[in-house]
């Protein structure tokens, strides 16, 4: 009998990526090209620094980063980020500055928000009268405070008992502490526990091997993945409420 649900976020419970056309009507820079640009806007401040030279250390931590969060399954904080960035420089700020560049970098999607996946917002209402809502997501440049703050502005936070960021829980998805972290917030036993997320060997492997249920989303992108591993998948959210009340 299932008496919790988790939600991956990304791609899950809002859109990644949706508010890039909105900072291109602004005329802003796309978030990749900005986040170069403040680091050589601070950098520059205590040494000469070139665009292409801020963009190559910044595009090697990306791989670097990447590769930790997937073989690893941690994901470093954005301050480690930066500190790692500004050591290839060769260049230290004073903590006010260095406090500075990763606010404005974990706060960015804050000023030109993700889209919601249509739906969701009905779906976690119905799902909330019935079972225990929790989310387990990974946070790559938002960590969970900002994340917490967009279900917020959506006055969804309000349904959730419980989130376990990587940032905060220290690992990311499909690495087990993360769930047991949200099966102990939640009070239950893994198999009384659905996942709902967009990717396979994060949303749907991680959750099968702690012995929980999974159900996959395609309501924002489908990414060709397997639908046979998980227990169920939808591309409306208002069939959610109905699968989730069918699952053995």
């Amino acid at each position: 009998m299932i008496k919790a649900i988790t939600f991956d976020l990304w791609d899950t419970v809002f859109i990644d990526d949706s508010d890039e056309p909105k900072r291109k009507a602004a005329g802003r820079p796309s978030k990749a090209e900005e986040r170069r640009l403040l680091v050589k806007k601070f950098a520059e401040k205590h040494k000469p620094v070139s665009q292409e030279i801020v963009n190559a250390v910044y595009d090697t931590q990306d791989a670097a980063f990447r590769k930790t969060w997937h073989d690893q399954h941690v994901t470093w904080t954005v301050r480690e980020r930066m500190e790692i960035i500004l050591k290839g420089l060769g260049v230290t700020l004073p903590e006010d500055e260095l406090a500075e560049l990763v606010r404005l970098h974990e706060e960015m999607e804050l000023e030109f928000r993700p889209d919601f996946v249509p739906g969701v917002h009905d779906a976690i209402k119905e799902l909330s009268k019935k079972y225990k809502l929790g989310v387990i997501s990974d946070a790559i440049f938002s960590p969970g405070t900002a994340l917490r703050k967009l279900l917020e502005g959506e006055d969804l936070l309000k349904y959730f008992s419980f989130f376990a960021f990587s940032d905060e829980v220290g690992y990311s998805k499909p690495h087990e502490a993360v769930f047991n972290a949200a099966r102990e917030g939640l009070g239950v036993e893994f198999d009384e526990m659905a996942h709902i997320g967009d990717r396979e060997h994060n949303d749907i492997l991680g959750p099968e091997k702690m012995g929980m249920h999974s159900i996959l989303c395609l309501a924002a992108i489908d990414r060709g993945s397997d639908r046979n591993r998980a227990d169920a998948w939808f591309d409306d959210y208002s069939k959610l409420p109905d699968i989730v009340d069918n699952l053995k």
